[in-house]
């Protein structure tokens, strides 16, 4: 999934060299307009709203970790503290 910056052929036809369907949207100044699966286009802006959040920590944003396990540990306590808020405000 990508924004419309990376709508080139090139992008398009290296994506599908490796297996990879392309979510992207089409350019309004395309010539050829190309079918985009806008429903799974939606979930980006959901995935880039979580990195936010998670990046919000400070100690994530800034990788003050040194291993990658220690890494990945913040990542589930960050993770899991954005997931009890929400979790709590919806009981």
């Amino acid at each position: 999934m990508a924004d419309k910056g990376y709508d080139g052929d090139n992008v398009r036809i290296a994506l599908l060299m490796k297996g990879v369907l392309p979510v992207i949207p089409p350019k309004s100044n395309r010539r050829e307009q190309i079918a985009c699966d806008f429903h799974a286009y939606k979930d980006r802006n959901r995935i880039e709203r979580m990195f936010n959040r998670l990046k919000q920590a400070r100690r994530i944003a800034t990788r003050y970790d040194k291993t990658a396990i220690s890494f990945l540990g913040f990542l589930n306590i960050a993770g899991s503290r954005l997931w009890l808020k929400h979790y709590v405000s919806r009981t």
